[in-house]
């Protein structure tokens, strides 16, 4: 996907997830068709969210590094923590308190050296990546919301669609060309599409149904510790010497976080 821009990627990653739930959507099309208005504007509030979410998230890869851009995307559950206790009325004890700060501190360190660099082009990555954060929460505290009421697939088709749309207008803002790519290209977009979203992030919204949001969003912050090392793989990037000790500080973090969760939310 090298020769395709990251809005350009973010925009068929959602577009042909959308696709793809289309032909079981049309056959429970009567869920649709059902649904409450208000519940209607709140799953497309959401998938404005999660559109400005990848907008902002992929546009910081220009500017700095993906060590970076993830460390300061993953202070998210620090976000949905707090939207979750003012709107959501979540509970959470020290175990939990002590998880979170453990796993952000050490999402922290595996992107230090970009942190410290104080270069205008990385600052201007990380203040994305960090709006990029603040999005995401607001989408996760919205999705905890309506999936207590309403089913997975409804919910992840109006979502999807809407980021999708969004997206679009985006890349016609900024004119990132959306054709003319190799057929390799299309054919990693598709799997984008159907692993990573369908599979890995509408899970996630699967399990808001039954776990407070700050955890799901917390247990996503081991995406630090991976995305390092795929981009030294792929990307060649080195990581920094803390990185480790991050890492481990994240998985850790996790470990004791969900030791905090006591209870499922009341499912409605």
């Amino acid at each position: 996907m090298a020769d395709a821009p990251a809005l350009a990627i973010a925009f068929y990653r959602m577009g042909l997830s959308s696709i793809l739930l289309s032909p079981v959507m049309f056959f429970h099309r009567e869920k649709l068709l059902n649904l409450d208005s208000r519940v209607i504007w709140l799953s497309l509030a959401a998938g404005f969210f999660l559109a400005l979410h990848f907008a902002f998230w992929v546009q910081a890869f220009t500017y700095t590094s993906v060590a970076s851009a993830v460390v300061f995307v993953s202070t998210q559950p620090l976000f949905v923590t707090l939207m979750g206790l003012m709107f959501l009325g979540e509970k959470i004890n020290k175990l939990f308190v002590l998880g979170l700060l453990l796993s952000v501190a050490g999402g922290l360190l595996i992107g230090w050296g970009d942190l410290t660099m104080g270069e205008p082009e990385a600052i201007r990555g990380n203040i994305l990546a960090l709006l990029g954060a603040v999005f995401v929460a607001f989408y996760f505290i919205l999705g905890s919301r309506i999936r207590a009421t309403l089913g997975l697939l409804p919910y992840i088709f109006m979502a999807y669609s809407t980021a999708a749309i969004f997206l679009l207008g985006f890349c016609f803002l900024l004119r990132v060309p959306l054709f003319g790519y190799s057929q390799a290209t299309y054919s990693f977009f598709f799997l984008l599409a159907l692993i990573p979203t369908i599979v890995g992030h509408s899970s996630l919204n699967w399990s808001l149904k039954y776990l407070p949001a700050s955890f799901v969003a917390l247990s996503i912050l081991g995406e630090p510790v991976g995305a390092t090392v795929f981009a030294f793989f792929i990307l060649g990037e080195t990581p920094h010497h803390l990185t480790f000790f991050g890492g481990a500080l994240i998985l850790v973090g996790i470990y004791l976080a969900l030791g905090g969760v006591k209870k499922k939310k009341r499912i409605s």
